[in-house]
């Protein structure tokens, strides 16, 4: 595995005229987004060498450099989940390849369902922290030499990324939320008695994504921010039935926010 990473950063490498240090992961019914950034060039998916391909509605599958908030930035308008049959080794690669180009500061985004009863359908809700509820670790096997075998996970999610984009939040009137996001292995949404554990764990939102790439970049030391848009609602008395194209809509409807307040991020980190 590290020599097909290894070899697909060269690849890019040797195609790309500027490597960015930030990088961005656009998940369901987010690649809107991509449309903020000024695309300098592109690759699809496929045409990569060892890269995963997105089989799901609403993932692109391209990989992105261009410039955002006057950055440098490379994003991946999909990502690849364990539900669509990839290992963990094969969902995280992008993460690894990322580390191996240079990239420090990841964004990830994602679509989840709202468990905390004081959320509304198309929050932005910073990620605090995560419950990993997958039944594979993205950190199993042979330890890569990126960091410890044994991480420590207890800012998984960068404090300092999250007091600024707080502070962006507050100056540009954007009303977010923040809570713990749980990742289950899917395809299914939630049944309401398991969104009422989920709630009973701790968790505010679940979704079926980021967890893995989460572990991976930390264990790089990359930095991590999280963003998770409420499309959804799992409480009790306020579920009802929901499909992936409801959830792209409602993803779809708050993209500007996020996009502002990942373009003003972008932009100050130094």
């Amino acid at each position: 595995m590290l020599a097909e990473i290894q070899q697909t950063a060269q690849w890019i490498k040797e195609r790309v005229a500027v490597l960015p240090r930030t990088a961005i992961v656009l998940g369901t019914g987010l690649g809107r987004l991509a449309a903020e950034i000024e695309v300098e060039q592109e690759f699809p998916y496929a045409d990569i060498p060892h890269f995963p391909v997105s089989t799901v509605e609403g993932h692109s599958g391209r990989l992105l450099f261009g410039r955002l908030g006057g950055k440098e930035i490379m994003a991946l308008e999909g990502r690849f989940h364990y539900y669509e049959g990839y290992d963990m080794k094969q969902v995280t690669f992008p993460v690894r390849v990322m580390y191996e180009l240079g990239i420090r500061t990841l964004f990830v985004s994602n679509a989840a369902g709202g468990v905390n009863p004081d959320f509304e359908i198309g929050d932005l809700m910073l990620i605090r922290d995560h419950i990993n509820f997958l039944p594979e670790h993205p950190l199993r096997g042979k330890n890569f030499p990126t960091g410890p075998r044994f991480p420590d996970m207890h800012e998984a999610y960068d404090h300092a990324l999250l007091e600024m984009a707080r502070t962006i939040a507050r100056e540009k009137g954007i009303r977010v939320v923040e809570g713990v996001y749980l990742a289950t292995q899917g395809p299914t949404y939630e049944t309401p008695a398991e969104y009422k554990m989920y709630r009973t764990f701790g968790a505010d939102a679940v979704g079926m994504s980021t967890v893995p790439e989460v572990i991976v970049a930390h264990h790089c030391g990359i930095r991590v921010f999280g963003v998770s848009v409420i499309t959804d609602l799992g409480v009790e008395g306020r579920i009802v039935e929901v499909s992936h194209e409801e959830v792209q809509r409602a993803a779809n409807e708050v993209q500007p926010l996020m996009a502002d307040i990942f373009r003003e991020m972008i932009r100050r980190i130094d």
